[in-house]
């Protein structure tokens, strides 16, 4: 499962941690994530199904710019999108040096 900004969702370790319901691997995944976004990011917040799912969502995922943007374009993921890179993605990769590497891998596909 490939989310909007294009990371795979099986790599995510939030992903996982919901899957398995392994509370270790939350407080894990919330102490490096507080650190990277520069929030407080509490082990109980670590829930997600993928955000192209109807289930359990990343809190930060619900204000998500390029979910928003890429779901209301209809479009699969932004590795299709005729505006990549937009300012959007580019600030998200800013944050996630991960949303970069995975997406253009997959572009060059």
């Amino acid at each position: 499962m490939i989310a909007y900004c294009g990371l795979e969702c099986l790599d995510c370790m939030a992903y996982k941690a919901t899957l398995a319901n392994d509370d270790k691997l939350r407080e894990k995944c919330a102490q490096i994530w507080s650190k990277m976004a520069k929030i407080e990011i509490k082990p109980e917040q670590i829930n997600c199904d993928g955000c192209k799912s109807e289930g359990k969502l990343f809190f930060f995922c619900h204000a998500c710019s390029v979910k928003k943007c890429a779901s209301g374009k209809g479009i699969e993921s932004c590795i299709v999108c005729p505006d990549y890179i937009c300012e959007k993605l580019e600030s998200l990769m800013k944050l996630d040096p991960n949303v970069r590497k995975s997406i253009e891998s997959r572009r060059q596909k």
